[in-house]
């Protein structure tokens, strides 16, 4: 436990930013499950409402690989430190301001623009938040600790999540749906000033990590880290992208599509559904822990491995039993699946970042992971509900088997990378 107390700061930075992101993202996914849709976008379908809910939640995935260029340059030429400052508030505001828009009925077409916009900020901020974190947690691990350390920031997930479905269940639970469809909806949003306020002020009492010190002292920083990461480092750069995948496919499509399916297609209580969400995301957690400690006793590759195979497996039992009407089953059904999510998503901070030396390493790490977002998780939710409404609950675990297969795909391509972990 020495490593972990001698870092702890080092440690707290880097989940308290991913617990921010991860908050920031599920209450937008939240609130565009349950209410967006006929607030911002109208309709007479209340099915097209939440298929364009879920297209604007979509659009931030295309705007984090964007993100992760602009942050991945500076990070790589400037530092980690003040690149992760600067993603934390950018993702922050558009956050908080999404909490005084004006809906459909008060102003038009500009509701929807404006909402449109602010996720693409928020999606923008993301894109250099998860490769600043994992590597400011990796590359201050000592020798043997790089899987443990870098399971830090995929733990900012469940927390994050729990912070925000906690809150929109005591919402629930407190205001009637006329009244969290009217304002409710919007607490969530203002609570994020205080996280972030929070991520901040960790954040700037930490320095710069020493891999990135004793790389400006051999080197000068590279002029354009995306043209050095395509030239020179494009098979990494696929094999990431592919590798990540699974684990955004398996997130959105047991959080965001199992909540909005659940409560609307198939009927169930929103209560009862997010409190299942609650203890199926320890299940998670347990994973990313389970994940960490294995990968450093193993590899992170081989364990990676195991995930995606798991992931093949849980495609064809989630929609089954998301569509059973048991609690038990459909609680059996998330859990199974945020646990191996955590088996494909511990294990990215140290697999990821050892694919890239360190001068392209915060844009190769970014890159990779935000693309995969796109193909994983921007599509998911959307898919889904295709998949859902032409032929039934069932075929939705189609997707998930089919990332799982992509995922693997991925790390076949590096199964010989000389700095593979």
């Amino acid at each position: 436990m020495a490593p972990y107390r001698a870092n702890r700061r080092i440690l707290t930075a880097s989940l308290v930013g991913t617990a921010v992101e991860f908050y920031d993202f599920y209450i937008y996914g939240t609130a565009a499950a349950l209410v967006f849709g006929p607030l911002f976008f109208p309709s007479e379908s209340p099915s097209a409402q939440l298929m364009l809910s879920f297209m604007s939640f979509g659009l931030a995935f295309f705007a984090r690989p964007v993100g992760a260029i602009v942050f991945g340059h500076y990070g790589d030429r400037i530092g980690r430190k003040s690149t992760l400052v600067a993603s934390l508030m950018l993702m922050g505001a558009s956050t908080l301001l999404i909490a005084f828009l004006p809906t459909y009925a008060m102003v038009g077409w500009l509701a929807p623009l404006l909402l449109c916009i602010l996720r693409f900020g928020q999606g923008f901020g993301l894109g250099g938040e998860w490769g600043g974190a994992a590597l400011l947690a990796v590359e201050n691990a000592p020798p043997g600790w790089k899987s443990r350390f870098g399971m830090f920031p995929q733990l900012g997930a469940p927390v994050g999540f729990i912070a925000a479905n906690g809150l929109f269940l005591l919402l629930g639970l407190g205001l009637s749906d006329q009244a969290f469809a009217s304002w409710g909806w919007r607490i969530p949003f203002l609570f994020s000033a205080l996280l972030v306020g929070l991520g901040l002020w960790v954040r700037l009492k930490i320095g710069e990590t020493p891999d990135f010190r004793e790389a400006l002292e051999t080197q000068a920083p590279v002029g354009v880290p995306l043209g050095e990461l395509l030239r020179h480092h494009l098979l990494p750069t696929l094999a990431g992208t592919f590798a990540v995948v699974a684990c955004f496919a398996i997130f959105y499509l047991a959080t965001s599509f199992a909540l909005a399916h659940g409560t609307t297609t198939l009927g169930y209580p929103k209560e009862q559904f997010l409190l299942i969400q609650l203890g199926a995301i320890l299940f998670m957690a347990g994973g990313i822990i389970f994940a960490g400690y294995v990968s450093d006793a193993t590899s992170a590759h081989r364990v990676l491995t195991w995930g995606c195979g798991a992931t093949i497996l849980v495609g064809f039992l989630f929609g089954p039993a998301l569509a059973s009407g048991s609690w038990l089953l459909i609680f059996l059904g998330l859990a199974a699946a945020l646990f191996v999510m955590g088996l494909v998503y511990g294990p990215l901070g140290s697999w990821l970042t050892g694919l890239f030396p360190v001068h392209v390493r915060y844009t190769g790490a970014s890159v990779t992971f935000n693309a995969g977002g796109i193909l994983g998780g921007a599509m998911a939710p959307i898919i889904a509900q295709a998949l859902a409404d032409s032929g039934g609950t069932a075929l939705v675990g189609l997707y998930l088997a089919l990332a799982g297969i992509l995922s693997w795909l991925g790390l076949l391509m590096v199964r010989q990378h000389p700095n593979r972990v």
